[in-house]
């Protein structure tokens, strides 16, 4: 099975494997905010210990398949958000981006995501896709401006903990061949 690179640069940005010393930043940037984190699967972090479970958790996808986790950083050194490749075969994988508040509105999310369609063709996957809050419109401008084609509506598929705690919420499914 071909891996995909563990650093990724592109005109803008350095994206990488995720590192235990990165934690601190990673709640502090983006994991922890509760505006930043409220269109995503997984609760706001309140504790560095989670953030440090999601190091952990990356290391373990990195280990089993050919990607995992990037973090996404511009080229003066500074942390802008996260991305990265979620594999569920070894040739399908999901997608998705994170971005601090102050990162959003320059085109970052649409340039870190360009770099996971290459990263997805380079491990062999055949199929990429995401999932994207029915309400989270600028998000799915930034899949659309990627080439991703809407699929369909999946309707109370998965529960966003920021925004209704137990209740699943329908989500556009948009995909692409890498």
């Amino acid at each position: 099975m071909p891996k995909a690179p563990e650093r990724v640069e592109t005109a803008r940005l350095i994206l990488r494997r995720p590192r235990l010393e990165d934690a601190d930043e990673i709640f502090r940037r983006y994991a922890s905010d509760a505006d930043v984190t409220r269109y995503l699967s997984w609760p706001v972090h309140i504790s560095r210990h989670q953030t440090r479970a999601f190091v952990s958790f990356s290391d373990d996808e990195w280990r089993k398949w050919p990607a995992g986790p990037y973090l996404v950083f511009a080229r003066d050194g500074g942390l802008l958000g996260g991305t990265g490749l979620s594999f569920e075969a070894s040739d399908c994988a999901a997608t998705g981006y994170v971005l601090a508040k102050d990162a959003w509105g320059q085109g970052f999310a649409t340039e870190a995501l360009t770099a996971m369609v290459d990263a997805a063709r380079a491990a062999g996957a055949t199929l990429l896709y995401a999932l994207c809050h029915i309400d989270h419109r600028p998000s799915a401008h930034v899949l659309e401006k990627c080439g991703f084609e809407r699929q369909a509506v999946l309707r109370q598929f998965i529960e966003f903990p920021n925004l209704r705690t137990g209740k699943p919420s329908d989500v556009l499914k948009y995909s692409r061949i890498p």
